[in-house]
């Protein structure tokens, strides 16, 4: 049995033709009217409001996306649970899919979604691995049920979280491919505290079909995340889907300050740093996606060795003379 997302990558990698993901979905909802706190997720229940869900996935397809990932970022039960809807899990990521799939055809690209649990792994909070990965498990089963090509776990933050959701999606559909992207927003390294380089060294061992990056402070730092893994592993297709610029909180609204024209020739820099898929995360629209898209499509490529990181690269710093000095005293003592 072939697999859609399987056969794109092929197709890139033997062209080297880059793949256009989609961009933001919680903020396309926003300016559809939803509020702030809702869930996006119920969005795909309420006939009144699947056609605004379709209305985002059809402007990311009309804008050229080859990717379009589902409304069901916070689908797992833990997120759910927020609002009642746990028992909703396998329905509500069902339907996330099925109408993305009205959309999206035969001819492009269905991602299922998986975000952040938003729990603490033991001994900081009660999330184990067992649990978690039936979490996991619980959404992977309706986004299969849905239709999608691949799992898009995104966003994370935790490798233990990461491992979790790549388990759950291969206990329902282990013939479905799964990728994995991280957000470096803490000065190069997820809030968790992992490097580029260590994301895609531990991850590289899970056999996923892509790895990368994606939401973060802006394409600058993400330039940084996607050089440095590219450093580490060239045989990887490598993903990065920066927000559009950094978030400003302006008459009451969160704005995003990149314009298409500037996300455009930011998804130039990220192909000639390593990246195979491009696309958008917060405060990206159509419009940002169909610039990217023309200039990967329209412009020539970048020399890599003309071009300069504006962020620097994540790097442990080494422990001083004097904490050297006091960890072998403590190993002596």
């Amino acid at each position: 049995m072939t697999n859609r997302f399987l056969n794109l990558l092929e197709k890139a990698k033997q062209t080297g033709t880059p793949i256009i993901c989609d961009g933001a979905m919680g903020t396309q909802l926003m300016e559809r009217g939803l509020q702030f706190g809702d869930p996006p997720e119920m969005w795909n229940a309420l006939p009144d409001k699947q056609g605004k869900v379709r209305e985002v996935y059809r402007g990311y397809v009309q804008a050229g996306s080859d990717i379009i990932l589902t409304n069901s970022f916070g689908g797992t039960p833990f997120r759910l649970k927020m609002h009642n809807l746990q028992d909703r899990t396998f329905e509500l990521n069902k339907l996330a899919a099925e109408l993305a799939r009205m959309e999206a055809g035969e001819d492009h690209i269905v991602a299922g979604s998986m975000g952040p649990s938003g729990e603490l792994f033991e001994p900081m909070g009660a999330l184990t691995h067992e649990s978690a990965t039936e979490g996991f498990r619980r959404q992977a089963e309706g986004l299969a049920a849905g239709g999608v090509d691949v799992f898009w776990v995104e966003t994370m933050s935790d490798l233990q979280e990461v491992r979790a959701a790549i388990a759950g999606a291969r206990l329902v559909a282990p013939e479905i491919p799964v990728i994995a992207t991280m957000t470096f927003d803490t000065r190069g390294f997820t809030m968790m505290g992992v490097s580029p380089a260590e994301a895609i060294t531990e991850l590289s061992k899970f056999d996923l079909a892509a790895i990368g990056g994606n939401c973060g402070n802006g394409p600058d730092e993400l330039e940084a995340v996607i050089y440095s893994m590219n450093l580490v592993r060239q045989d990887i297709p490598l993903i990065a889907k920066s927000n559009a610029g950094m978030p400003q909180f302006i008459n009451g609204a969160t704005t995003y300050n990149a314009s298409p024209e500037l996300m455009a020739e930011c998804a130039r820099r990220m192909r000639a740093f390593g990246a195979t898929i491009i696309g958008g995360c917060c405060g990206s629209t159509p419009t940002h996606i169909t610039a990217m898209k023309q200039a990967l499509n329209e412009q020539p490529p970048l020399d890599v060795s003309q071009l300069e990181l504006t962020v620097s690269v994540a790097t442990r710093a080494a422990p001083s003379e004097g904490r050297r000095e006091r960890r072998k005293r403590e190993t002596i003592a």
